[in-house]
């Protein structure tokens, strides 16, 4: 599967996460927010730009409870909390944020 967008076709898998890392800028996570119907802020911008160095790290996305922890960790227990990513990204915090940060799907979502 693929889009286009600013003239330039992107591959994505059959769940429209981005096949090539390198294909992701902010403007293509802000396409994918609004396929989504995630409107960015920068508390959403915080989260992606987390899961990209966590990806950057580890090259693996982070399941929702490695999420949770990490954002504990780094962001005190006001961030690091379900209901907290839940309200950002509504269909599944780590879904779909890594899918606008230009991950692949994170291992355990269904």
């Amino acid at each position: 599967m693929n889009f286009e967008f600013n003239g330039k076709s992107y591959e994505t898998d059959e769940d429209g996460y981005l096949l090539n890392l390198e294909d992701w800028s902010e403007d293509v996570a802000g396409y994918l927010a609004k396929t989504e119907e995630v409107e960015m802020t920068p508390a959403h911008w915080e989260i992606v730009n987390f899961l990209r160095e966590y990806y950057n790290e580890y090259q693996i996305a982070p399941m929702i409870k490695i999420l949770i922890k990490e954002m504990k960790n780094k962001f005190g227990p006001e961030k690091g909390n379900n209901a907290y990513l839940y309200e950002l990204y509504p269909s599944g915090p780590a879904k779909q944020a890594c899918k606008i940060a230009g991950l692949p799907k994170p291992t355990g979502c269904v």
